[in-house]
């Protein structure tokens, strides 16, 4: 009988789900849609969605396993989404959809999963460093939200370790900084990583220099939604708005500092890999040299994040790889009998 695997990549801004058939031991992807989290009110609705499409165009029998990668924490295999109000429980899913199999892992869990079947051409090197082979390495990308694994070899094999390591306390480097740390301290109380890290972050950074800096007090302030790093992208690149080309060397700067912070944590000599969806769009500002400079910006140890690989992944379908890469273990896996 051929079997039917589902994996899937849950974020609070887009949903990406795949099923795949086994025939003969090879594997066929059958089907893919990319969904708008938002305009669904509960996973259970597009997940429907999603199996109806897929037996419109595909002759399909009810999937045996499923693997979902979602942007939250697991915990006892249920997920609260970060920046989504969906709570997502794999017994729920298994239950209401006849799957005998269904496993919720971390994105970034998820995307560590998926940095050995990487190809080459998904990698753009900042730092080529010296490899050290089974050493850590670690995981983080800024998007909708922060988000951060490690990967520790044991036995074996690197095994991932998801974390909620986007929401430790951020820490200014210099006097703007401080100035921006203040500013965001008074709005929100907390300032964690997050709140500068990610698509909001970004817009945090924004109106604190328009509004902070007297140097852009010349320019029509602007009036951005809450989540804007996707406009401010693109007035920094395409109209080299002052502010936001600013906010996009502030931004790389934190980035760099931050990402350092993570490598220097785990001593992580086998590479830092920077996924999430603003990376590969930025990614001439990340290569100037503010990034890299703030990374190693270590005081005494700063001759060892000289040494330290680091990477841009490329491909926007990182966690979807890993979320297919672990349900087709739970298919190979002797306990789960189909």
């Amino acid at each position: 009988m051929n079997k039917q695997l589902i994996s899937g990549d849950i974020g609070g801004t887009k949903t990406i789900l795949q099923i795949d058939e086994i025939v003969n031991g090879k594997v066929r992807e059958q089907f893919t849609h990319r969904y708008d989290s938002c305009t669904y009110e509960n996973f259970h609705d597009l997940l429907k969605d999603f199996l109806h499409r897929a037996k419109v165009e595909k002759t399909l029998d009810d999937p045996v396993a499923a693997c979902f990668a979602v942007a939250g924490p697991i915990i006892a295999q249920q997920a609260k989404l970060t920046n989504l109000p969906w709570h997502i429980s794999s017994t729920d899913i298994a239950n209401a959809f006849s799957i005998p199999v269904v496993k919720l892992i971390n994105d970034f869990e998820a995307a560590a999963l998926a940095i050995e079947i990487l190809p080459p051409d998904d990698l753009i090197t900042l730092q080529t460093g010296k490899m050290q082979a089974q050493a850590m390495r670690v995981v983080l990308g800024a998007g909708t939200g922060m988000g951060v694994a490690w990967l520790a070899w044991l036995g074996d094999r690197y095994f991932p370790l998801s974390t909620e390591a986007g929401h430790i306390d951020f820490a200014p480097t210099n006097k703007l900084q401080v100035s921006l740390f203040e500013t965001l301290h008074h709005k929100f109380g907390h300032v964690s990583v997050e709140r500068l890290l990610s698509g909001s972050g970004l817009t945090n950074i924004f109106n604190f220099l328009q509004t902070n800096l007297a140097v852009f007090s010349g320019l029509t302030q602007l009036d951005l939604e809450e989540d804007s790093g996707a406009t401010i992208t693109t007035l920094a690149l395409k109209r080299k708005h002052p502010i936001a080309l600013k906010s996009l060397d502030l931004f790389a700067e934190i980035y760099g500092a931050y990402a350092g912070n993570l490598a220097l944590a785990g001593l992580c000599r086998n590479g830092v890999y920077i996924t999430g969806g603003i990376a590969p769009k930025i990614i001439n500002i990340l290569s100037s040299g503010n990034f890299m400079r703030a990374f190693r910006d270590k005081g005494r140890f700063s001759a060892i994040m000289n040494e330290i690989p680091v990477h841009v992944i490329t491909n926007p379908k990182i966690s979807l790889l890993g979320a297919n890469k672990e349900v087709h273990n739970l298919v190979n896996t002797q306990d789960c009998a189909f």
